[in-house]
């Protein structure tokens, strides 16, 4: 193999691609301005795009998202305390976990439409690193911690109403984002000694475009089917399609 080869390879790879960080764009967007302009390029610094930048470990941006995270937890928690007094500690603990969780972040870095700034490297964008839900929901967390390192508290928590909070009930509204399983288990439970039973049905189509179909059952009484692209959606829509036959007051409509 040539030096030749191997250097356009490296180009190709690792090349220095900070420029792709629209700083104005983002920050209107995030309807934030930074003082630190360094914190926001470390928010959208994924942790492949170190080589290009031949920077240590430590300057991806997991670090803003593992301060995120904490900030995030305070802040939606007072917000649920305030707004919700007359819910219990575990009612609260339910809703926060819908709210700060990976399918509801990643939606909302969706919908700002702010993951095509992440910075990777070539080989994460063509897996469509830019639009996992890991990554966008790392990358929320991320830039609140990178919010708050420079504006505070406040201006965090600002940023949190701004872009989750002020559309919460719509999210906690949707049923992609509520976890039918654990509320079906809960239920059955609620009742005596059981728990649903879920069984593969069927699975068709090719690999880039499998589609399952699950049954869930309850002893030898009430089941029901679901569809979905993968097992764990197919059991969600199942324990829904089920829960709609046996307790439609839990189903929550979008």
């Amino acid at each position: 193999m040539s030096d030749t080869f191997l250097r356009k390879i490296t180009s190709f790879f690792f090349r220095d691609r900070s420029e792709d960080l629209d700083v104005r764009a983002v920050e209107k967007i995030l309807a934030y301005k930074f003082r630190n302009k360094d914190l926001l390029y470390t928010a959208f610094k994924h942790s492949s795009f170190l080589p290009v930048t031949k920077e240590k470990y430590y300057r991806s941006n997991e670090r803003l998202e593992f301060l995120g995270d904490a900030v995030l937890d305070l802040v939606v928690t007072e917000f649920l305390y305030i707004t919700k007094p007359k819910r219990s500690e575990g009612e609260l603990s339910k809703i926060k976990s819908v709210l700060v969780s990976r399918n509801v972040l990643a939606e909302v870095i969706s919908s700002l439409g702010i993951s095509k700034h992440l910075m990777v490297n070539r080989g994460e964008e063509k897996t469509g690193g830019k639009t996992r839900p890991s990554n966008m929901a790392n990358l929320y967390e991320a830039i609140l911690g990178a919010v708050y390192l420079d504006g505070g508290l406040k201006m965090a928590a600002k940023f949190v109403e701004h872009t989750l909070l002020s559309r919460h009930e719509k999210l906690l509204n949707h049923k992609r984002f509520i976890n039918y399983k654990s509320i079906l288990l809960e239920y059955i439970q609620s009742l005596g000694p059981g728990t649903p039973v879920y069984t593969l049905v069927e699975e068709r189509g090719p690999d880039h475009e499998k589609r399952f179909i699950m049954d869930v059952c309850v002893g030898e009484g009430d089941k029901a089917q679901g569809e979905g692209r993968t097992k764990k959606l197919a059991e969600q829509a199942a324990a829904y399609n089920l829960l709609k036959k046996i307790a439609p007051d839990l189903i929550t409509s979008d």
